[in-house]
């Protein structure tokens, strides 16, 4: 049997999260998340918003005051009393189906957090009334986040449902292939996952490492116009001295890698280094590289593929193999054809098992 302290402190990845708040929007409960700063919470609620069509209104609360949430009392002449001017930011349209992302909740004063408990427990402050459409989801930093925080008040906390989110390679590696993040900043915290977040509340360091700033070192990447001694401070103060120059190292060796043009073209069939992470960069260029010829539809095509099977299958050791099938065939559902890719049979029969079983995961 779980004990209390066990289930206190339950976590959900990612995927799980916007899964977890997709269900309780649908029975119009509204949901809390809550998790360390750069992990993604604001991306996952623009990210149901977009998947459903929906509006989102990112509401900072920390900035606001309580009568941007309660609006302001003024003499209507024609009722001869003070009535109240709710606020802009809020939906007034009856057949709005917006989404009300109430961030950083709880580092509000409490008289805004007071404001807000009576917008979410009674969907109406003052004369303002949400929309029937309209959900609320709110988001915030635990107390040892180092954050600007307030206790929530317990009768605000029980009008949620309660979800704290971890980091999760695996989500981050999808999401990142899906979003072409950059390949050597993948394949990097691909082979050191221990990378992909430190932060450390009790350090003084003002950059660490998060999902988020890995994302803000692979747009320092974006283009090849600054020198190595500007890209590498910049990358320092994204996410610190130490995982900079450890990222620069790696970065080093992938750049002396093969072309994956070159290798889906077949100009070139071996790997002479067999440096770890810098292969891991290498799989994420051919998978991005094979999805941008699928998508332009260039002739030759399924032998690329086949190239693509075959180079990994005699250079690459099997957990690379799985990590760039499955984006191929899972993440990108690439129009493969078995009957017209030489290698497959062989790597169904070496690989196959550990492809499906990666994919049901």
């Amino acid at each position: 049997m779980a004990k209390a302290q066990d289930i206190s402190v339950r976590t959900v990845g990612p995927k799980s999260a916007k899964k977890a708040i997709r269900k309780a929007i649908n029975v119009r409960r509204p949901v809390f998340l809550w998790g360390p700063p750069g992990i993604g919470k604001s991306d996952i609620v623009k990210q149901i918003g977009e998947d459903a069509g929906r509006e989102v209104i990112d509401v900072r609360l920390a900035l606001w005051e309580p009568t941007d949430i309660k609006g302001i009392p003024y003499y209507n002449t024609d009722l001869g009393k003070m009535v109240w001017a709710p606020p802009a930011e809020l939906p007034t349209d009856p057949e709005s189906t917006a989404l009300i992302f109430l961030d950083e909740l709880n580092s509000a004063p409490p008289a805004v957090q007071a404001a807000a408990y009576q917008l979410i427990l009674n969907r109406r402050v003052g004369t303002y009334q949400l929309p029937k459409g309209v959900d609320i989801v709110a988001a915030g930093n635990r107390e040892g986040d180092r954050g600007v925080t307030y206790r929530m008040p317990a009768p605000l906390a029980n009008r949620f449902v309660h979800l704290e989110m971890k980091v999760d390679f695996d989500d981050f590696q999808d999401w990142a292939t899906l979003n072409k993040v950059h390949p050597d900043v993948v394949g990097y915290v691909g082979y050191a996952k221990q990378d992909l977040y430190d932060f450390d509340p009790k350090s003084a360091s003002k950059a660490f490492a998060t999902p988020r700033s890995w994302v803000f070192v692979s747009d320092l990447l974006s283009d090849d116009d600054i020198d190595n001694d500007t890209l590498q401070n910049l990358i320092a103060g994204a996410i610190g001295d130490g995982l900079g120059v450890k990222f620069m190292a790696h970065r080093k060796i992938a750049g002396k890698l093969p072309k994956a043009d070159d290798i889906l073209d077949g100009k070139v069939k071996d790997l002479q280094i067999k440096e770890v992470s810098a292969m891991y960069s290498l799989t994420v260029s051919l998978c991005y590289e094979l999805k941008d010829r699928a998508e332009k539809k260039v002739k030759g095509w399924d032998a690329m593929a086949d190239r693509f099977f075959r180079y990994m299958m005699d250079n690459f050791p099997t957990e690379l193999v799985v990590m760039g099938a499955k984006t191929a065939l899972s993440n990108y559902d690439l129009p493969l054809d078995a009957q017209k890719m030489e290698s497959f049979d062989e790597f169904h029969k070496r690989f196959g098992k550990y492809v499906l079983s990666a994919m049901e995961n």
